[in-house]
């Protein structure tokens, strides 16, 4: 990517700036913000902000386009997002509203042209309970200038080669609200020499004059002046032409508007230049400044015995009475341009920020009690604008206890919110995503996907402890030797990753020159910053997290914190994860070995078999499947018994064994349902099952079939046509003691393909079962049937690829005629499953 220069930077930083203004100020809102894409593509990044500070809604400056935060949701989506109030928001995205828990609205809309997105515009303004939001307009405006920019955007970059993309260090583009104008400036310049005066319009509005009607003569001017100031300023005048000096802070006093009497005081500032052309002159350059507006405010305010102060949405005071000064026992030096909480430590509270956000958030008043000294309280009460908040502080009579409530007794008490909502973001967002993950691998996905795209980084891996050494448990990013160094290495080594650990604090090098500093020999690889994560688990050490950046990377004292935090979280889910993995091989290990490793051969069928175990627990199914040799030919079971766990398993094994036996004594198929069923009663393990049993002759076209109140089995003829056995159906396996099974004979042409299944490959929440047979039906019909396997893989390959599988899925299939001739069943016709 080439460079861009000074000009395609600017008129970038111009297109961004006039959106966020028009979107603001079109819709009514207080904030606006613009987005946009990283050159990764994993985030999105904060390019322009106007209104309230970034600071004031989370400080987000880079957000993981996979987080769930409105504006991500529509650069994904593409569509608009819009939270009407509070009520919604907590909805639709609570994370987000735990972390702002104000009385707000917000519209976010995606940026881009011709079908590709470049980023994300937002705006957000205050909103009482129970409000509709922006009107359909005012929405379609905010997609408008959003549809404008995106346009304006990709022009600028077919015409300069000016990127969308910005770089996570990108410092964004802040425009402050509008506030009331105390002070007026008007610009001149006078030639001393022929006496011709230019003045601007506000120059002109100052003097009471018309600019349409001003003649361009200083002693136009003059006349609006006291008389009494004309000549001490004519003689400064002339002074600062003959010695080229400066005119600083001139008072005048400047007729009123309409004549009479009255005057005001302005302020005159001016220079002498040396004029380039022509002959020698002398030119005075400079400003008139009025004042008066603020200067009277001031001395107003001044007089109030209440203490008054005013802040910039930040939070930093720009103003404080001498009252103000006084109840705070502050100087005007130590408190102005601070932060108010960071200036009084006896204010470092998280209520007193949350309140001054609240009031910004919601422009709504808010108030709240501090104590100075054991005795000294203050009653605070803040009034927002959208730039700024004036406050009011006041001395209680009496401490708090005693005294009548205050008036944010009436207001939702906010004093659990933290300080510091990016942290409690990062750490609700990456909590509520662990929580979902359930295996090693998942966690490890979740970590990468949350923290490389907030923090900028390009690399992550993971190591955990292993008989005290390290090993890798997970890598993501383009350089594949990123600190191969740790691999194997003991706790005791010399190394970034395992001092952090066994430290149990993190480690941030911002530098290659550091990292060889400190650690001479260290591998560095292609990364240039790096951010090691002690992974600690009940104060057991789990392993080390380790962030990789391309480029020279500088930690805030927030990246710091946040990572900080979220080490803990990683560290506990991996914990969880690993028994989880352990338990999961256990249980599926008892699954498989309660299957059958090996199918029978039988001369002129050919069966093969298919095992998926479910995705979305660890708990064991009862599903199962055999096949039995008879004699004659083979006896063909499926079977699935109720619930997820140990004992559906055991229930399994057990009607398994009752079939073998039952089967064994040359029963008819619906004996051998029978006696199953009343096995399954003298078991009393509360469950229910359903079974398909068939027994199929091997010297005859035909099978005879029963089934429990399971789905029935399908056959696909030589030609190709497939069907849906009409079998008598009997009651579930457990319903009642007597229950009695029809026996329905099938014929069975030679080259015909019988298919047993369980009801996790037909079933779709939300969809009648007989669509989801039906559709087996389909795929069986159409797919190849080169061989019995690879045809069994065909009919499971959409469940393999998903990664939902609520339900267990067992497959059969039987092969009967000439053209299967009997073959062992393993490898190719044994079971086969998938995690």
């Amino acid at each position: 990517m080439r460079g861009m220069t000074v000009g395609e930077t600017a008129e970038r930083a111009d297109l961004l700036a006039a959106a966020a203004v028009e979107a603001v100020e079109g819709t009514g809102a207080y904030a606006g913000s613009v987005f946009l894409r990283s050159r990764d593509r994993r985030s999105v990044v904060l390019a322009a902000a106007y209104g309230a500070p970034p600071s004031l809604l989370g400080g987000w400056r880079l957000i993981p386009v996979s987080s769930p935060i409105p504006l991500a949701t529509a650069y994904r989506s593409g569509r608009t997002v819009h939270l009407a109030n509070a009520e919604e928001t907590m909805r639709r995205y609570p994370q987000l509203a735990v972390a702002l828990p104000y009385a707000f609205g917000s519209c976010s809309v995606p940026v881009g042209a011709a079908g590709e997105t470049f980023g994300a515009l937002a705006v957000v303004w205050a909103a009482s309970p129970g409000s509709e939001g922006l009107s359909r307009a005012r929405r379609r405006h905010v997609r408008t200038v959003a549809g404008r920019l995106g346009s304006a955007l990709a022009a600028l970059r077919a015409r300069t080669g000016d990127p969308v993309e910005c770089a996570p260090e990108t410092v964004p583009i802040e425009i402050p609200a509008p506030s009331a104008t105390a002070v007026r400036v008007g610009l001149f310049g006078w030639d001393l020499g022929s006496g011709t005066f230019r003045g601007d319009d506000e120059l002109c509005a100052i003097f009471g004059l018309d600019p349409r009607a001003f003649d361009g003569q200083a002693t136009s001017l003059a006349a609006c002046l006291h008389p009494g100031d004309l000549a001490a300023f004519l003689s400064a005048a002339r002074e600062a032409a003959a010695r080229g000096r400066r005119i600083t802070a001139r008072r005048l006093r400047v007729r009123e508007r309409g004549g009479g009497e009255g005057y005001r005081t302005v302020e005159l500032w001016a220079r002498v230049l040396e004029a380039g052309d022509g002959p020698a002159r002398r030119q005075l350059v400079g400003a008139v400044v009025d004042s008066r507006a603020g200067s009277a405010a001031v001395a107003a305010v001044e007089r109030l015995r209440d203490g008054l102060f005013s802040l910039a949405p930040d939070g930093r005071v720009t103003y404080a009475n001498h009252t103000a000064l006084r109840q705070l026992d502050v100087s005007g030096d130590e408190l102005l341009g601070q932060v108010l909480w960071d200036a009084l430590p006896w204010l470092a509270d998280p209520d007193v920020e949350s309140r001054h956000r609240s009031a910004m958030i919601s422009q709504a008043p808010a108030s709240f009690l501090a104590c100075q000294a054991p005795d000294h309280w203050l009653a605070f009460s803040l009034h927002p604008e959208a730039d700024g908040v004036t406050g009011r502080v006041v001395p209680l009579g009496q401490p708090p206890s005693t005294s009548a409530p205050p008036a944010s007794a009436a207001e939702p008490a906010t004093a659990a919110t933290p300080t510091r909502l990016g942290v409690m973001h990062h750490v609700l967002q990456l909590g509520s995503a662990l929580t979902e993950a359930v295996t090693t691998r998942q966690v490890c996905e979740v970590v990468s996907d949350q923290l490389l795209p907030a923090f900028g980084g390009q690399q992550l891996a993971i190591y955990v402890v292993r008989n005290g050494t390290m090993h890798r448990l997970f890598h993501t990013g383009r350089h594949e030797d990123f600190l191969d160094g740790l691999e194997g290495a003991p706790l005791h080594a010399r190394l970034p990753g395992t001092e952090a650990l066994t430290a149990g604090a993190p480690l941030f090098i911002e530098s290659r020159q550091d990292l060889t500093r400190n650690y001479p020999g260290a591998p560095t690889g292609e990364v240039n910053s790096w951010a090691y994560l002690p992974l600690i688990a009940s104060s057991h050490p789990v392993g080390t997290c380790v962030l990789g950046f391309d480029s020279n990377h500088r930690f805030t004292e927030k990246d710091r914190g946040v990572l900080t935090a979220l080490a803990g979280l990683i560290a506990q889910a991996l914990e969880r994860a690993k028994l989880y993995d352990s338990e999961f091989a256990i249980a599926r290990g008892l699954q498989q070995a309660l299957l059958p490793h090996r199918l029978p051969v039988i001369p002129g069928i050919r069966t093969v078999a298919r095992y998926l175990p479910g995705t979305s627990g660890m708990d064991i199914g009862g599903d199962w499947y055999d096949a039995i040799p008879t004699g004659k030919g083979v006896a063909l079971i499926i079977g699935d018994v109720q619930g997820h766990s140990i004992a559906a398993a055991a229930t399994m094994a057990q009607l398994r064994s009752a079939v073998r036996a039952f089967t064994a004594v040359s029963h008819t198929p619906g004996e051998v349902m029978a006696g199953v069923n009343r096995t399954l009663f003298d078991l009393d393990p509360g469950l229910l099952a359903s079974c398909c049993y068939l027994q199929v002759a091997a010297d005859t076209h035909h099978a005879h079939a029963v089934t429990a109140g399971h789905p029935p089995p399908l056959l696909r003829r030589p030609d190709g046509t497939t069907e849906v056995l009409d079998l008598g159906i009997g009651p579930l396996l457990g319903v009642e003691r007597t229950s009695a099974y029809p026996t329905t004979p099938v014929d069975l042409p030679p080259g015909s393909v019988l298919a047993l299944y369980t009801d996790g490959l037909v079933e779709e929440p939300g969809a009648d079962i007989d669509v989801g047979i039906d559709r087996l039906r389909s795929s069986l019909a159409h797919a190849r049937a080169d061989s019995l396997d690879e045809l069994a893989d065909r009919l499971l390959h959409n469940a393999r690829r998903s990664s939902y599988r609520a339900d267990d899925i067992a497959l059969l299939l039987t092969e009967y005629g000439p053209g299967a001739p009997g073959r062992d069943g393993a490898p190719g016709g044994g079971p086969r499953g998938a995690p």
